[in-house]
This record gives structure tokens, C-alpha cells and sequence, in this order.
């Protein structure tokens, strides 16, 4: 059961947040400019690369990793491919994941690694793997960790992933707010000397400026009616989340918020994007989901009922729309069908800015879910 009188009740949040996850939304300012300072600890400024890369390659467990690549190949359209690597095995255990160069990798690819934990020897074999094809690879992972020695042997680049004293003795998990940052940054600051993408170091400040700013507009003890975040967990509890985006970098963050909604709260969720949503969801939202399905007599009793989840979407823009826009038809095909929308929007800002942005209340937003259900 969803208690909605928990959002507005901050100590009452920071009892049931046993796992962490405000402090780690919270945190998402810090991480990027903990992880800038780490790329340039080790040394991607003064990186010269001879060009582009012909394709990037993306290796890593969990939600972060997924997301990160999904993002990166978003930012580097079609300049170089971006592919994600994803993993094979009996379950999603350090020991158990193997990932796999494809057939067509060689000396001028670039294998990045993404992850929290660092011990997986899956990730050191994809590494060994890399090295005698000849590409070069980088990683992000925690400093002393069995990874480090892995990319050091194949002459690799290795970035110490941004940690908090609080996460020494006992790792982040994949699915935490912050680790998306931690590990996201470094790989902008290369992938930004490359030419690949437009990452320089005042773009990353300015992103953790503004994820500070959400920080600021989404904690705990910002009241519900002004607090985009908790607004947005109490539109979802009791209603199936259909989230549709539009924009190039809303893309990632719609399907960064499915993932967190059913790794964080156990909450389903749909998403797609602008203007092929329309024809993807519109027999969704006529069917047994629509607010409207099944009207019954007026006058029956309904206190016995249970309760009957409803779509309700979510509408996220990268940018306010100019020139041709599928949100008009989006908001008339929701209304049409007695759906409840809900719209965010960034405040104006680079590409990077804005879709920080979008990934940070929505992650806020959840936590929020997660701890206000029990989950």
C-alpha cells in the first residue's frame, strides 16, 4: 500500500530508507565532480587520439551500465557506433557474467568498461579478449579493484569510479541513484577528447550544477506541492506509468525511469517515444487500462471493490518543443481516452544539462515510489 502522508514527513522517509537511495540522488552533484577530477587525475585531458574511433563498445553490469550506453550512443549519433555488450551467464553474479568481443572488433575500436563492483572475470577476459584484437580500452570501476590490474595489463586507461567514505567496506549497488554518474562522467571526458561527443570540463560542472539544482527542488524536505519528484510518486502509486518521450536525449532517460521503477520500487512501466508511441499505445489506452474502461452502474456500492490500476502517462521532453511536435497529439490522445497525463519539461540548457535534468527527478521521483510503498 502506498502512504502518501510519508512524502511529507521527512524523518519518517529517512527511517524507511534503509538502502540509501536519497542520500544517493542527493549525492548525483557530487559524483560528477568527484569523477571529473578522477578523469583528470588520470590524465584524459591531456589525451591526443589520433581520430575517431571506428566504434565504441560499452561492457558492464546493471541498470547503470545499460543506461550510460544508451545515453553515450545518443550524444554520438551517428559519428561512431556506439553498442552495448551485453552480458551472458546463469545470473546476473560477478562470477557468472561473460561478455564477448564481436567478430568485427580490431585495432581501431575502443572497448570502455563500466562498473561498480570490479571483481567480474568475465570483464577482465572481455579485456583480455580486446587487447589481443589490438583496441584500446578504458575503464571505470573501483580503484584497487582485480579490474584495474586487468586493464593495466593490456596498457589500458583505468579511471577509479567516484565512491563516498560511506561505501568503502560495502559497494553501491548497480540499481543506486549516483552510480549512473560516476561512472557516466569519465567516460564524457574521453569520449569528448576522442571528438566523439561535446563533453569539455565546463559542460560537466555545469550538470552537476544542475543536478544540484534538483537536489535543491526534489529532497525530502521540500513539501509534496512543490516538489516535482513526490508529486510525480503519487501520480504513479496506484496507476501503471506509460511514459512517453520525445527529444533525442529524453529517449534514455524515459527507459532510465522504467528501470528504476522496477528495480527500485517493483513498479511496471511502458515506454516509448514520440511520435510512434501514438500508434504503439493507443489500443493501450482504450482497453482495459483506460480511466473509462468498463463504466458500471453509477450507483453501485464500490467500497468492497479492489483497487483497478489505470494507465497514466508521463510525457518527457528534452527541450520545449519547437517547429513539429507530437505533444498536442500526445495530450489529446491521453485526454480522449480519460487518462491522466503528466508532463515535465527541463529548464533551457545544453544537451547534456537537460537530460541530467530529466534522469534526476525521475530517479528522485523512484526513490520516492520505492519508500512510500515499502518496497
Amino acid at each position: 500500500m502506498f502512504d502518501e502522508t510519508l512524502l511529507d514527513a521527512p524523518e519518517a522517509l529517512s527511517e524507511a530508507d534503509r538502502r540509501g537511495l536519497l542520500r544517493g540522488a542527493a549525492e548525483a552533484g557530487a559524483r560528477v565532480r568527484t569523477a571529473a577530477r578522477h578523469a583528470a587525475e588520470s590524465g584524459i585531458p591531456d589525451l591526443k587520439p589520433d581520430g575517431r574511433p571506428r566504434a565504441v563498445m560499452i561492457a558492464g553490469p546493471g541498470a547503470a551500465a545499460i543506461c550510460a550506453a544508451d545515453l553515450l550512443g545518443t550524444l554520438a549519433g551517428a559519428g561512431s557506433p556506439v553498442t552495448r555488450l551485453a552480458p551472458t551467464g546463469v545470473a546476473p553474479a560477478a562470477g557468472a557474467m561473460r561478455w564477448e568481443l564481436p567478430g568485427w572488433a580490431g585495432p581501431v575500436d575502443l572497448l570502455l568498461i563500466a562498473t561498480p563492483d570490479g571483481s567480474e572475470p568475465g570483464l577482465s577476459l572481455l579485456i583480455e579478449q580486446a587487447y589481443r584484437r589490438g583496441s584500446t580500452v578504458a575503464a571505470v570501476a573501483p580503484a584497487r579493484s582485480p579490474l584495474a590490474e586487468a586493464v593495466d595489463g593490456a596498457h589500458g586507461l583505468f579511471v577509479p569510479m567516484a565512491t563516498a567514505p560511506y561505501e568503502q567496506d560495502e559497494p553501491a549497488a548497480p540499481s543506486a541513484p549516483g552510480v549512473l554518474w560516476a561512472l557516466l562522467t569519465p567516460l564524457l571526458a574521453l569520449l569528448d577528447r576522442t571528438g566523439l561527443i561535446t563533453a569539455p570540463p565546463e559542460a560537466l560542472h555545469k550538470v552537476a550544477d544542475r543536478l544540484d539544482q534538483v537536489a535543491e527542488r526534489c529532497g525530502p524536505a521540500i513539501a509534496m506541492y512543490s516538489n516535482p519528484a513526490k508529486t510525480l510518486a503519487a501520480e504513479l502509486a496506484e496507476a501503471l506509468p506509460v511514459i512517453w518521450t520525445e527529444g533525442p536525449s529524453a529517449g534514455p532517460a524515459g527507459r532510465r525511469f522504467v528501470a528504476a521503477l522496477a528495480e527500485l520500487a517493483g513498479h511496471p512501466a511502458l515506454t516509448a517515444e514520440l511520435p510512434e508511441a501514438l500508434a504503439a499505445h493507443s489500443v493501450l489506452l482504450s482497453g482495459a487500462l483506460a480511466a473509462g474502461a468498463n463504466p458500471e452502474d453509477f450507483f453501485r456500492d464500490r467500497v468492497e471493490d479492489q483497487p483497478v490500476m489505470h494507465a497514466r502517462v508521463v510525457l518527457l521532453r528534452d527541450r520545449p518543443p519547437t517547429g513539429l511536435s507530437a505533444a498536442p497529439s500526445a495530450r489529446e490522445l491521453a485526454l480522449s481516452h480519460d487518462t491522466a497525463i503528466s508532463e515535465l519539461e527541463p529548464e533551457d540548457g545544453g544537451d547534456l544539462e537537460t537530460v541530467a535534468e530529466l534522469i534526476a527527478i525521475t530517479d528522485f521521483a523512484a526513490v520516492y515510489l520505492a519508500l512510500a510503498s515499502g518496497a
